[in-house]
């Protein structure tokens, strides 16, 4: 685990284009801030069952395997192998992976819901740093695609597809632009001036507010509290976002601390309230097995150690944990779910669960980025006991989501996974778990979007109706009119996985 890949690394490792292009990934995508791990058994089945659904369908109506899997019945035969690898867990049918007609009439089902991505990224246009592309192409390997690896470059991450997979090629309806903070400059994606620049410019071509932006700060760095007073007076930003452990990449980073340090993190929170701007994201989590070891001293600072504290003494601010604090990032495939059904826990998240329990507050929320896309592919049941989990403690109104992409290629098999999961019964009497509900039910929506409009004061009665009659959406229309809407999802992901066997 480090800033670039070690040659004993790189060794293990393929460009995640390399991977089979299923609308879900079947195995593990890794950006490079974690070693993917191979492709399980279980993945194995579910990708040799897409194959032989793709040929039998895909034949029927006159596509190959990979143009059939680029359409909506694609997508559903993919959630067809996944039940039958994993038990029910998703809510699809043999009719729609069998008839276009059927799998259109459930999206056109979903059609009007509102969905608000809190964690977008995209990176600047002199970006080369080549080690973090190959680093995102891990990440995104939970898509599984199998774009030639000669082409793969930084364009991959860059706006002008950022603009393709959110908003024409998902169901995305605002997102949110985030950043992160390096030790090492030249790895930063993109400057806070840079991120409220890209707002701008995305709103002006869409003629409606279809993003907001995050200022990135770096608490206990020279100069951190001038960014604050900088960004205040020049370019508001609509959130704050930090990392608690500093570099998320380096376990020699030099800048961890506590959200509950009084002396460095107070007088901050005081100018975050006065200005109106009190949504406060932090990243916490996904830390390897070993992490006692990797990451000696500072991996206290991923937990939720800090927030009880903070969060009582600040219950007007919103203090939003991106990952949700889950830790067992990469851990051996089943080590979770096995830690889970023995004790009833997740490691950190469900301490962050328990947060509201222990504050006597409700301004503690979950985030799902990276967390759910990468669970969901690995074992769905441990998907939906995470999300069970979050939910049981948190509430389904402080459940937030985010994809973290583009760095996983196009949200919409993690909005349409979403969509179709539900808390298997049999976890739902062991563990006290409520059940999801619909597609577009009253839970799904909450966490969707309705709970971030609330927080980023979004009237969706004034907004919505922009958001789908603007540029974008105008756009979008003329892909589905013109029939080449399915064609632009290409099922890509951008990143490193674990070498394939030949």
């Amino acid at each position: 685990m480090g800033t670039y890949f070690s040659d004993r690394e790189f060794a293990r490792v393929e460009p995640a284009e390399n991977a089979f292009r299923s609308p879900i990934p079947t195995q593990v995508v890794s950006n490079g801030e974690f070693n993917p791990p191979a492709q399980t058994s279980q993945q194995k089945q579910v990708e040799a069952r897409i194959k032989e659904l793709a040929d039998t369908y895909g034949k029927k109506l006159g596509m190959d395997r990979r143009r059939f899997l680029q359409t909506a019945s694609g997508m559903a035969a993919a959630f067809l192998a996944m039940n039958k690898v994993f038990g029910k867990v998703f809510d699809v049918s043999e009719a729609e992976a069998a008839d276009p007609i059927v799998a259109q009439a459930r999206a056109d089902g979903t059609k009007g819901q509102f969905i608000m991505d809190v964690q977008t990224h995209w990176v600047r246009d002199d970006y080369n740093q080549e080690g973090f592309v190959g680093f995102l192409k891990e990440v995104n390997q939970l898509e599984k695609s199998g774009l030639d690896p000669s082409k793969i470059t930084a364009y991959d991450v860059k706006f002008e597809n950022y603009v393709r997979q959110i908003f024409l090629n998902s169901d995305t309806s605002v997102a949110v632009l985030s950043g992160a903070p390096f030790d090492d400059h030249s790895w930063e994606f993109l400057t806070n001036q840079a991120i409220a620049d890209g707002v701008k410019m995305v709103n002006k071509t869409a003629g409606s507010t279809r993003i907001l932006g995050h200022a990135v700060l770096t608490p206990g760095q020279p100069g951190w509290m001038d960014e604050v007073d900088r960004a205040l007076a020049e370019r508001p930003p609509a959130s704050w976002k930090m990392y608690t452990i500093g570099d998320p990449l380096s376990a020699k980073t030099k800048y961890p601390f506590r959200l509950d340090d009084e002396k460095l993190m107070y007088r901050f929170y005081e100018k975050a309230d006065k200005a109106g701007i009190r949504n406060i994201c932090i990243h916490k989590g996904l830390m390897p097995a070993d992490y006692e070891q990797s990451w000696p001293d500072v991996w206290k600072y991923q937990t939720a150690w800090d927030l009880p504290k903070v969060a009582k003494d600040w219950p007007q601010l919103n203090f939003i944990i991106y990952h949700g604090c889950f830790r067992a990032f990469m851990d051996p495939p089943g080590a979770a779910m096995t830690e889970f059904q023995k004790t009833g826990d997740i490691k950190w998240a469900t301490e962050l669960s328990r947060v509201p329990d222990k504050s006597g507050t409700q301004n503690v929320y979950a985030e799902m980025g990276t967390s759910f896309a990468t669970t969901c592919v690995i074992d769905p049941r441990f998907a939906a006991a995470l999300l069970g989990t979050w939910i049981k403690g948190l509430g389904a109104s402080n459940v937030i989501w985010g994809s973290d992409s583009v760095f996983h290629g196009s949200p919409q098999w993690q909005i349409e996974a979403l969509r179709r999961l539900e808390i298997p019964e049999d976890m739902q009497k062991k563990y006290g778990f409520a059940p999801l509900g619909p597609a577009n039910g009253r839970v799904k929506n909450q966490i969707f979007g309705l709970n971030s409009a609330s927080m980023y004061n979004i009237n969706l009665r004034a907004s919505y109706p922009r958001f789908t009659e603007d540029k974008f959406a105008q756009l979008k229309k003329e892909y589905r009119m013109a029939g080449t809407l399915d064609s632009l999802r290409d099922n890509a992901a951008h990143g490193w996985i674990a070498k394939r066997s030949v």
